[in-house]
């Protein structure tokens, strides 16, 4: 009798882990109203979630392609781990102009805290991660707060800001832009190291190896970290993946984003 009690709780518990959570994804949501035709075609994000999810932590994802390209999708690193994830689609230069880029990512983050609940995602608990660009514009509106309380939001609400591999002095892109080069260091009201702070969201910066990185993209992050650091901030942590270059380390950073969320939500 034991044996067959132990039996079925056995079956029971592997039949439970077995059942797999329904994941759903919506598609090519506006969240800019504009009449701008560009920013109708691009602002627009995905939502991949799950009906049975209740006060889950959000991923707001970032694409990369130096502000000049790329597309929205959900890292497969990020799905089926009971995460609600928004990925953003973006406009993008020359056509648009850096206060569009930065500002459609602070309109998707608004977007993403008055609609997720619908999607079984806690307002408490959203997260910011991009790769490279992505990581830029992240970095831009969690640090400085005037983008997102342009529609009604505090920064210092977000649980996390987390960069991939982002650029922390001004873009290189909107540097070329001004016909600076890439490789001379500049800093303008457009560089998220111009809004240091203390009182910022957690901080986690990751980046590729030093060695394999773009442009001193690890030592500008380096830098970065060691001014948050001597401000005071609480939470800000910097790390570096050795052997990975600055396309391919997104893959392995996604494991230190959902160790902080774990850290910073439990």
């Amino acid at each position: 009798m034991k044996k067959a009690i132990c039996f079925l709780l056995i079956s029971f518990g592997v039949a439970m882990m077995a059942r797999a959570v329904d994941y759903r994804i919506e598609e090519n949501i506006p969240y800019n109203q504009s009449d701008d035709s560009y920013a109708r075609e691009r602002c627009k994000l995905d939502v991949y979630y799950s009906p049975e999810f209740k006060n889950s932590p959000v991923v707001v994802w970032f694409h990369g392609g130096g502000l000049t390209g790329g597309e929205k999708f959900i890292p497969e690193q990020l799905k089926n781990d009971s995460l609600v994830v928004v990925a953003v689609n973006y406009r993008l230069l020359p056509k648009a102009n850096i206060e569009d880029c930065i500002d459609d990512a602070a309109r998707a983050v608004a977007w993403t805290f008055e609609n997720i609940e619908k999607f079984g995602g806690s307002t408490d608990k959203i997260f910011l991660a991009g790769h490279s660009a992505g990581g830029y514009l992240l970095s831009m509106i969690g640090l400085q707060k005037e983008w997102l309380e342009k529609y009604g939001i505090d920064a210092d609400s977000l649980a996390a800001l987390v960069p991939y591999s982002g650029q922390v002095l001004t873009h290189f892109n909107v540097r070329q832009a001004k016909g600076i080069s890439p490789l001379q260091p500049y800093i303008d009201e457009y560089a998220p190291m111009s809004h240091i702070r203390k009182d910022a969201p957690p901080y986690i910066i990751i980046s590729g190896d030093r060695e394999e990185e773009l442009f001193g993209r690890y030592e500008e992050n380096a830098y970065m970290w060691r001014m948050m650091k001597l401000v005071g901030h609480p939470y800000v942590e910097l790390y570096e993946l050795d052997g990975y270059n600055h396309g391919d380390m997104a893959e392995p950073a996604h494991h230190i984003l959902k160790t902080h969320i774990h850290r910073i939500v439990n």
